[in-house]
């Protein structure tokens, strides 16, 4: 039996940050992972492997469209094993900095093994019983999938097991338009398989803005099938091909391909806590948390994907650096979400930061203003030939920003300016008076910023009269 001052429950980004605060500032802690590297699965199934997965494939649809020009010959299929090799190792290299090791060093003991509550401040990991002041759950969260008729009878692929695969498929059925499908997808195609993406929705990426979920779309048609509004109705595996029988548009529409991939959704991964022993409540799945991350038992918080909040591993970062002050120090901080950015890797990149033009509507009437600039008008995407996309910034008439989407090579990078202005309430006429750098892509932000001051110089009732009086005094 040991005691601890606060015992974290997951070795994911959220739970790695708190344990690694906390025992910076000196608290007893214990860190506890049920897999057997520390990291979650934003680095071992998630972000990282297939972020690395679209640079490869990118850089294959390169040499492949090449290889054309030059009447020569490149697939991507024939050369898999060195894709995979390049997601492997950016695995390996980022987790030798998040080892056992490093928390080990500044005093942190790590379990590996599965944790359960045997009370309110006892918790079994294996055969050790740990005794803690405060804990905090950062478990993550798993796949999911519909009970569609027939799937458990096939073998599918999801977000854990893809990055495993040896070879590539030659087709292959994503069921799911979400991030997490759409990056898999384009990657896939962009390598060399034919792709089609089934989802249920009426609408294409809903979150987004109308105008960039459009472009998107528009873009990603281009190398794969991609159809919405289909109720998958039975999955089955018929001569060692999978085949989906859906409806669409009220008629039977049947898919085929060697290899199928759920991308259908995540949940909280929570069930062997036995939250039930430490009198935790639970509510739709997640666990239920006040705005500072307090469970029903005020000694327990909960973090990341855990909870309803916003589901990207930076999100759940933000969650934890504010946890540390909370159960350590009794404070109340939380995180605004309203100016919480996300991102979309597929290519082009898809940024968005706080209100779609249609919420912005909702909320303020006809008391808003749209600011919005082609790449196509920006030197530096011209001079890289990538002129698809654009910024589209979102304003109070004051000049109040209240959202900045955009579409566009790199745009997560670029676009980073905007969340940094609505933190500091800066109004849109400051990012048009800040000085980019000749020729960057961060002047599409200016682009769009410039037409605030545009409006208000050029088409004012003084700028009328100082036409007329330099007409008169010619």
């Amino acid at each position: 039996m040991k005691d601890y001052q606060l015992i974290v429950i997951g070795g994911g980004a959220a739970g790695m940050t708190v344990a690694a605060g906390a025992a910076n500032l000196g608290a007893k802690v214990a860190l506890i992972e049920k897999k057997k590297h520390l990291g979650g699965d934003c680095l071992h199934v998630g972000c990282i492997p297939s972020k690395a997965l679209i640079a490869a494939s990118k850089d294959a649809s390169s040499l492949m469209q090449a290889a054309r020009v030059l009447g020569a010959e490149f697939d991507g299929r024939d050369h898999y094993k060195t894709t995979k090799a390049r997601v492997d190792k950016a695995r390996a290299i980022i987790q030798e900095h998040d080892g056992t090791e490093r928390f080990e060093k500044i005093g942190v003991d790590v379990y590996i093994g599965e944790a359960s509550f045997q009370s309110p401040y006892e918790l079994k990991v294996g055969d050790d019983l740990l005794i803690g002041k405060k804990f905090v759950i950062a478990t993550g969260s798993k796949p999911t999938v519909p009970p569609i008729d027939g799937l458990d009878n096939v073998s599918y692929l999801t977000n854990e097991n893809v990055f495993e695969e040896e070879t590539l498929p030659e087709s292959i059925i994503v069921i799911g338009a979400g991030t997490v499908g759409l990056e898999l997808a384009q990657s896939f195609a962009r390598l060399g398989s034919q792709v089609t993406v089934l989802e249920a929705q009426d609408a294409f990426l809903p979150k987004e803005d109308g105008s960039v979920s459009a472009l998107l779309r528009s873009q990603l048609e281009m190398a794969l099938h991609l159809e919405i509004g289909v109720k998958v109705k039975q999955i089955a595996e018929v001569a060692g091909r999978i085949k989906v029988t859906a409806e669409v548009d009220g008629e039977t529409v049947e898919y085929e391909a060697e290899k199928l991939l759920m991308a259908t959704g995540r949940a909280p991964r929570i069930e062997e806590l036995r939250l039930d022993r430490a009198k935790v409540d639970v509510k739709d799945g997640y666990v239920d948390v006040t705005s500072t991350y307090r469970t029903s038992q005020s000694h327990i918080f909960a973090i990341g994907d855990t909870i309803k909040t916003l589901p990207f591993t930076h999100a759940a970062g933000e969650e934890g650096k504010a946890v540390v002050a909370n159960a350590l120090f009794g404070l109340w901080n939380k995180v605004d979400y309203s100016k919480m950015p996300w991102i979309t890797f597929t290519d082009p990149e898809v940024f968005h930061v706080g209100l779609t033009e249609a919420e912005a509507r909702e909320r303020h009437g006809d008391d808003i203003e749209i600011f919005e600039a082609k790449l196509s008008e920006v030197d530096r995407f011209v001079a890289d030939r990538q002129e698809t996309g654009f910024v589209k910034i979102i304003t109070r008439k004051n000049g109040k920003i209240l959202g900045g989407h955009a579409v566009g090579m790199t745009a997560g990078d670029w676009m980073q300016i905007v969340v940094y202005a609505m933190q500091r309430g800066d109004k849109i006429g400051k990012l048009s008076r800040m000085i980019y750098p000749y020729p960057s892509r961060s002047e599409a932000v200016k682009k769009a910023a410039d037409l605030y001051w545009r409006k208000r110089l050029f088409e004012s009732p003084l700028t009328e009269l100082a036409r007329k009086y330099f007409e008169w005094t010619r």
